[in-house]
This record gives C-alpha cells, structure tokens and sequence, in this order.
C-alpha cells in the first residue's frame, strides 16, 4: 500500500479506474469517435468515392462562406480534409497533426459558420485536445512508425 492509500483509502477507491480503463482504450475511443464525425458529415458532400456534389458547392456559397476564400476552394479543401484527416485519425496516424487539422477545422467552423454551435464544437474539441496532448494510444499505427 501506498502513503496515500494508508492515510486516505479514499484515495484507492477513487483511483480504482486509472487500472480499469487503460490510456490506449480512451485513445482509440476517441480516435473513432471524433473520426466518424467528420468522416459521416465528409460522405453527404461527395456522390460516389469523392466527386463533389453540386449541392456542396452551392453550401459552401451559401450557408458555409469562409472569409478568405472562394467557395469552390474552400468546398474541395474542406472535404477532402474531413475525409483525409478522418481516416488517418481513424487508423492513427499522423494522429497529433491530423487531430490538429480537424480541430483547425472546428474553430474555422465555430468562428465564421456556426458560432451559435459550441457546445457541439466543444464535445469536438475535448477528445481533439486529447489526442493533440497524448497520441493515438498503443492501437495506433504512429505507435508501429515509433512516432511521438
């Protein structure tokens, strides 16, 4: 027993989950959960594999207009990137940089698109971070490539 555990059992107890719930469990739930987001909402943009929908153009110029550039620009790059960076996340790897990229795209969205929607962008963010801060976990592919 430790110190902690003599002087305060309390402590034991409330430490109980950090044996039950392994890092790399929180790392991949994380990984899958914030990847499908992007990858769902990627999938209603695109007919086929990854031909753009003519709707998505007319969203990006209408509802999504991202200062700083054209729609059609931005409609590519968005869903090419929610695409991309999902499925990287997904397998875990280039898990920081890609967190990164969908968290960049989170606050493009809560900034200039959606600013009435953080506590959705919120939820996005949290396991985003937690990747950011602590990599993919062990099921990672970074994990194989040795890669922080």
């Amino acid at each position: 027993m430790t110190t902690e555990t003599r002087i305060n059992p309390l402590y034991a107890i409330l430490r109980a989950p950090d044996r039950l719930v392994p890092e790399w469990l929180i790392a991949l739930l994380c990984r899958l959960g914030i990847a499908g987001v992007f990858f769902l909402s990627a999938r209603t943009k695109v007919d086929d594999v990854i031909t753009l929908r003519e709707e998505t153009f007319t969203l990006f110029t209408y509802e999504y207009n991202v200062p700083l550039l054209p729609p059609d620009i931005a409609a590519y790059l968005a869903t090419y990137a929610e695409h991309g960076l999902s499925i990287a996340l997904a397998l875990g790897l280039f898990t920081r940089i890609s967190a990164l990229g969908l968290l960049f795209m989170t606050a493009v969205i809560q900034i200039f698109v959606y600013p009435d929607a953080w506590p959705t962008h919120l939820v996005w963010a949290g396991p985003l971070l937690y990747l950011i801060g602590r990599g993919g976990g062990a099921l990672a592919i970074d994990r194989l490539l040795k890669m922080p």
